[in-house]
């Protein structure tokens, strides 16, 4: 169990204080004591090693179930001796242009914070950020699921406002003059919309928990924390405002795209006839000249050759300028 467990420890008025090795110890003693609490950070434990902390904390089996297994929806879920909620954490990676999510499972009960990371998290920078505001972490395993939160939904505008600015230089490109291959474009638009019903799946379903959480009379959080979770749903709502319009700009985008190649297909279509019309006119002429007859006019005279290639030459001239003027060549 060492090796997944990240950090464990005892916080007492705002302070991390020294407490017993053992954490069964610590969170006996911080239960007895009424003024204290443990955070206890696992990193993708198994089932086997974790099952000592499932049985010391009294966690519930189906909220373990859900910690181990990972792949879950945002959600919060109230069971009798703890709340459990499940939060996703979003990594952009510029040089792939791709959205990666992570997994924080955070166990709020009795003097007690229990939280399980499945990849990329906050949360060393969160409990490093706590313990140097003691005002905040005095108030609690309350003050840990208010600061992971606020971590985790802060960090979804950041990864939005750099898909918008990614989204900006698409934009230029599909609306260059010379517009890359078109087929490369719309694999680009259709890999940026992945990415972004990815980051969707992050922080839509987070809507309702942080609702409830801000409405209060939620097991195991104090109701003066009500305000900051407030604050914590207002930024998710900015959050879900930039991804809906980064959806409804890439569906633009692809739209504008796609029009875009029906007017190229269009003019290429209009070249083609121009071209194939100037080669019908000779082939028409010649074909007429070449059919044999005895009695056909020009054909012994001396002029009727140059005639005839005169007369090919000033039509082709003719509908070449005519089609120029017209835009299709």
């Amino acid at each position: 169990m060492p090796g997944v467990i990240v950090d464990c420890a005892m916080y007492r008025s705002g302070a991390r204080v020294e407490g017993p090795d053992d954490f069964s110890d610590a969170l006996a003693e911080a239960r007895a004591t009424g003024d204290a609490f443990l955070w206890l950070g696992v990193h993708e434990p198994t089932e086997k090693e974790f099952d000592h902390v499932r049985r010391e904390f009294g966690l519930h089996p189906l909220a373990v179930e859900d910690a181990l297994t990972a792949h879950q929806r945002p959600k919060l879920e109230v069971y009798d001796d703890s709340l459990f909620v499940v939060l996703k954490p979003v990594r952009y990676d510029e040089a792939s242009d791709t959205v990666t999510t992570g997994e924080l499972m955070v166990f709020v009960g009795d003097s007690f914070v229990v939280t399980v990371r499945h990849g990329e998290g906050p949360l060393v920078a969160v409990r490093h950020r706590l313990e140097q505001d003691p005002d905040v972490l005095r108030h609690g395993p309350t003050a840990v699921l208010y600061a992971v939160s606020d971590a985790v939904v802060d960090h979804y505008i950041e990864v939005a406002a750099e898909l918008q600015a990614d989204l900006e230089e698409l934009e230029a490109d599909v609306f260059a003059p010379d517009a890359p291959d078109s087929k490369n474009t719309a694999a680009r638009i259709y890999g940026f919309k992945r990415q972004v019903l990815e980051f969707r799946r992050a922080t839509v379903p987070l809507v309702q928990p942080m609702d409830r959480l801000a409405a209060g009379d939620v097991p195991f959080v104090h109701d003066h924390a009500k305000p900051f979770f407030r604050d914590v749903a207002d930024h998710l709502t900015r959050a879900n405002e930039y991804v809906e319009g980064l959806d409804r700009l890439l569906s633009d985008a692809l739209a504008a795209h796609l029009a875009q190649m029906g007017v190229r297909q269009n003019d290429d279509m209009r070249k083609i006839s121009a071209w194939a019309a100037m080669a019908a006119v000779p082939t028409m002429v010649a074909g007429i000249y070449g059919m044999n007859f005895e009695h056909m006019p020009e054909l012994r005279q001396v002029w009727g050759y140059p005639a005839v290639l005169t007369l090919m030459a000033g039509l082709c001239l003719g509908l070449h300028r005519t089609f120029k003027h017209r835009g299709w060549l």
